[in-house]
């Protein structure tokens, strides 16, 4: 039996990123294997065959092969900066708003990235579309200097390595436009130290490295 979940992971993948900042944030060490998704080990495929990234395994077995699920799992070990556990008046909304962001936002956003393999729109309509979830977010930063307080939430966090890979696409665009707030939003986010960590690069895994702690 492993002594340390494994965390199957992909440095760029914005759900990856979610889930290996609130493991961090929980101070819960993983061991982690960074694989590509081009050419996706056996051993990520045996747990999950779905293939995607993030994948947790616990020490018991139990595979847990969604983000959300995953962030919620390591909250609920340790919360030491109050994600959850400040946030249950405010729930249903955390939820609305992620799941916007998981199902047209993330749509909206592939398109606008691959606006090439995507020829039935141009890549300022898909843009367009996806500034619908911009301009919701940009008003609720209007009350709040988060999302759904002046305190960090589970939304935010899941939220932000999506809205990080939206504005890369055009950052010239996206910092000349009316959401200022969420440009507030992004960059303070972005520039801390919790963010920093999580995106250190790491090797490719093979089977047979030593374990890297995370």
């Amino acid at each position: 039996m492993p002594e340390l979940p494994i965390l199957y992971s992909f440095r760029r993948c914005p759900y990856a990123i979610r889930a290996r900042l609130a493991i961090k944030v929980s101070n819960i060490e993983v061991e982690l294997r960074e694989v590509l998704l081009a050419d996706k080990p056996k051993e990520l495929l045996a747990c999950s065959p779905k293939g995607t990234v993030p994948v947790l395994v616990l020490p018991d077995g139990t595979v847990i092969d969604e983000s959300r699920d995953i962030m919620l799992w390591a909250l609920t070990q340790q919360d030491p900066q109050n994600w959850l556990s400040s946030h249950f008046t405010q729930q249903d909304e955390i939820n609305r708003l992620i799941d916007i962001n998981d199902t047209e936002f993330k749509q909206h956003l592939d398109h606008y990235k691959y606006a090439d393999r995507f020829p039935e729109q141009s890549m300022e309509s898909y843009r367009q579309q996806a500034e619908s979830f911009l301009r919701q977010l940009e008003e609720k930063l209007t009350k709040n200097q988060y999302l759904v307080a002046n305190e960090i939430s589970l939304a935010d966090i899941a939220i932000l390595p999506f809205i990080r890979q939206f504005a890369s696409v055009d950052k010239a665009w996206f910092y000349q436009t009316e959401y200022k707030n969420l440009q507030v939003w992004l960059d303070n986010l972005l520039a801390d130290n919790l963010f920093s960590e999580v995106m250190k690069k790491c090797s490719r895994w093979q089977p047979g490295d030593a374990v890297l702690r995370f």
